[in-house]
């Protein structure tokens, strides 16, 4: 029985079929002229034309029939890589950031992550979750349905766990879908300067068995001046041995081997990428790794490019993006502002930049069974756009109509 029925959309991309996609298929995808996307609950029944999906479905007495004309609808936003759990404000950095001052300027001077780490240390759960309900908020807004969130602004066991905690409380209290990663080797924390070993075996050894039960991930921060392709091989290795799932923040900053990491321990996606060699894209292929990109990351730490998406899709590598929602470098909630700068920066077409923000996010999380496209059988999670759906690429004009999670108009 069809309890919600949007019909006559100008334009109705479904995304289907399996993800990731890689290479050619990456942006091949095709809008449905006069579609319509059935639903029983949060679960999608049928999609197709208008002609076609009315055929399949019988209507609820009381179901809701939406007229979409004038109206295009893509799937619900994955955002796979957000640092969205944290306290304090670091725009201070961003004014000297703007002043000229680099990011390893502003981390030597008491600031960056530790300025967080700080500021996160110090506040409670509730006020953590408080805070963080409010990004979120403005991330549905956005269109995100679905986003991972790390942890990584406690650096000692106590605090990364409360964070991981948060993430678990918020996903129970408001409507968008959280995906938990620890990331507890995000930094060195100012205890342990000067002893970066000692750290790298307290997150083995302590951290990670303290984590495991409350997050589905492990990542690391393997890039020039943070952790070594060993210590974040020994660190994602102990992660899968306590039941975590590998990930990688990798070539951020310079190219410093995790794509290899990646490769070598079978992780899911490599994050970032900005420096990445050719040797480092070979290896994210024959590992079957995707890339999430972050070009809002990018652009506001003015790391002067961007990943190269063009040079990863011509290698068969699938291409995720994410907006690294962060208080030092990722001030953007914005998935639209992430495609309309992967196409704009990173010289992807829309249709590619939109499959990168829905199927292969998605798969980047291991969500693609349930979200990252409108196909029968999976969630009902779904941006409606003002206009055809490229509209998504006028930056703050605001051309969001409205956002389905699981069903339901939010």
């Amino acid at each position: 029985m069809t309890t919600l029925l949007l019909e006559h959309l100008d334009q109705l991309y479904t995304v289907a079929g399996d993800g990731p996609r890689a290479g050619g298929r990456q942006g091949d995808i095709t809008p449905v002229a006069d579609g319509a996307v059935a639903c029983d609950g949060a679960t999608i029944v049928a999609t197709g034309t208008t002609a076609e999906v009315r055929a399949q479905i019988t209507l609820d007495p009381h179901a809701m029939v939406v007229d979409g004309r004038g109206k295009s609808l893509v799937p619900g936003f994955v955002d796979p890589h957000t640092h969205v759990v944290f306290a304090g404000d670091r725009r201070d950095e961003l004014r000297r950031r703007l002043g000229g001052a680099t990011y390893s300027e502003i981390a030597a001077a008491g600031g960056g992550i530790l300025s967080t780490v700080r500021a996160t240390r110090a506040a409670s759960e509730d006020d953590l979750a408080a805070q963080t309900a409010v990004r979120l908020a403005e991330m549905l807004r956005q269109g995100t349905t679905t986003a991972e969130a790390k942890s990584g602004y406690g650096l000692d066991t106590a605090t990364e766990v409360r964070m991981l905690r948060v993430v678990a409380h918020l996903n129970t209290t408001q409507p968008m879908e959280l995906v938990p990663t620890f990331i507890g080797a995000h930094e060195i924390p100012p205890e342990f300067r000067g002893r970066q070993a000692d750290y790298v075996r307290l997150v083995i050894d302590e951290m990670i068995p303290a984590a495991a039960p409350h997050a589905e991930w492990c990542d690391v921060f393997c890039d020039r001046g943070f952790f070594t392709p060993e210590e974040s091989t020994a660190i994602l290795e102990a992660g899968v041995r306590a039941g975590m799932k590998p990930r990688i923040h990798a070539d951020e900053l310079a190219a410093s081997g995790g794509p290899q990491v990646a490769a070598a321990v079978g992780a899911r996606s490599a994050d970032h990428l900005v420096r990445v060699a050719a040797n480092g894209i070979e290896a994210l292929r024959a590992g079957g790794v995707i890339a999430t990109l972050l070009p809002c990351a990018a652009f506001h730490l003015k790391l002067g490019q961007f990943a190269p998406a063009r040079d990863l899709i011509a290698a068969g590598v699938p291409v995720a993006l994410a907006t690294d929602v962060n208080p030092g470098g990722g001030f953007s909630p914005s998935m639209p502002f992430a495609i309309a700068l992967a196409c704009f920066a990173m010289h992807m077409t829309f249709e590619e930049a939109l499959v990168a923000a829905t199927i292969n996010a998605a798969a980047s999380l291991d969500r693609h069974h349930l979200v990252g496209s409108l196909e029968p059988g999976k969630q009902f999670d779904a941006v409606l756009v003002h206009g055809p759906a490229v509209n998504l690429l006028r930056v703050n004009a605001a051309p969001i109509a409205g956002v389905y999670k699981k069903g339901v108009l939010c």
